[in-house]
């Protein structure tokens, strides 16, 4: 029996087993060193394209940020200019006095500190919405006519008969101008 497992476990046999078993080994890491190679290239592509779409992505949102900030530059232009217009300034101030005198029928009907810091105030909120800061009531007064803004609030009988004539004549004075 010596003799019969003596040419198995011979030193060439052995050596043959052992390198037989390491050209298995060396063939499986070289096929799943080829497998993760191609899995990376793939990755790779797919990293490539998504930055492409992303870039891509990225010039549309710069393209149309800057043509929105063009366009609000050109109304906020368009505005100042309008508000140069005679016939505009009167409509404007009306609408501060509207404005101021219905915050001074609900704050303290009578007072005249209150209705400074009323005015100021209207004046102030006007300006945030010509600055495009504020919802645009002004247009919707220009959509909805005239007597839809604040002065048809103040006339409706409010119990302040001089205030509403007074702001009566100076809609009369724009609207004869």
């Amino acid at each position: 029996m010596t003799e019969a497992a003596n040419p198995l476990f011979s030193p060439t046999n052995t050596f043959l087993a052992g390198f037989l078993l390491g050209v298995v080994f060396l063939v499986l890491a070289l096929w799943s060193h080829w497998k993760t190679k191609r899995e990376f290239a793939r990755y790779r592509r797919h990293l490539s394209d998504k930055l492409e779409l992303d870039s891509r992505n990225v010039q549309e949102l710069n393209k149309e940020r800057t043509r929105l900030t063009q366009e609000n530059e050109n109304l906020r232009v368009q505005v100042a200019r309008l508000n140069e217009r005679p016939d505009n300034k009167l409509q404007r101030e009306v609408e501060i006095l509207a404005r101021a005198e219905k915050q001074m029928m609900i704050n303290a009907p009578g007072f005249a500190p209150a209705w400074e810091m009323a005015k100021s105030a209207a004046m102030a909120s006007l300006e945030t919405e010509e600055r495009g800061m504020s919802l645009p009531q002004k247009i919707f007064r220009k959509l909805l006519g005239p007597t839809s803004g604040g002065a048809s609030a103040t006339s409706n009988g409010n119990g302040d008969s001089s205030s509403s004539n007074g702001t009566k004549g100076i809609e009369s004075g724009a609207s004869a101008a």
